[in-house]
């Protein structure tokens, strides 16, 4: 008769621990703190969460992996995505502000790429119109003027919660206005 030793689980329990429902059951324990280190990082509990979930469904997509401290990991991988994403938001700067060379070498050649940008440009300030006030004044002095959640709450009397709601409520419109077709004048061929 073969002894496992103490530390090492049977295989019911490895079983238990390495899979999906044990991977959930920790996930959820860890959410919250990995939530939290996520934001303080990005500075936007909207962000956070968002990249937290994305985390998730990487995880949920592939096969599960053994590690020696599952909670410990995740708190890691939280950590690491976080870091990526203010490096393609930086990248994401850069091009926008045209720190890249190549992108101002091929400024000039592409006029349907600028033709569409403009044309996107549009649907979006149209989308932002239809907001109402409040939603439209928030993401305007968050994505144009550069304030924070928390001076934006202050100012307005909200919690930072409401803010982050309506900026929701914005980008998802602004996103939404992108993937509709564009709505069509009458009297006009398109």
């Amino acid at each position: 008769m073969i002894s496992t030793p103490p530390e090492s689980p049977d295989l019911d329990n490895a079983e238990t621990r390495g899979g999906r429902a044990y991977f959930l059951q920790v996930f959820l324990s860890q959410r919250s703190q990995m939530e939290a280190l996520v934001s303080r990082r990005v500075g936007c509990r909207a962000t956070a969460a968002d990249l937290v979930q994305d985390l998730f469904l990487r995880f949920w997509r592939r096969p599960l992996v053994q590690v020696e401290e599952l909670s410990t990991y995740l708190l890691r991988c939280a950590g690491n995505i976080a870091i990526d994403h203010l490096r393609s938001e930086g990248a994401r700067v850069r091009v926008n502000e045209g720190w890249l060379p190549e992108q101002q070498d091929n400024q000039g050649s592409e006029p349907q790429a600028a033709l569409e940008a403009g044309n996107d440009l549009r649907h979006v300030e149209t989308a932002l119109r239809s907001l109402p006030e409040r939603t439209r004044q928030i993401f305007l002095l968050n994505r144009i003027h550069g304030r924070k959640y928390a001076e934006i709450a202050k100012a307005m009397g909200l919690s930072q919660s409401a803010v982050e709601k309506h900026m929701m409520r914005a980008l998802e419109a602004c996103k939404a206005s992108l993937r509709e077709p564009p709505p069509r004048t009458p009297g006009k061929a398109p």
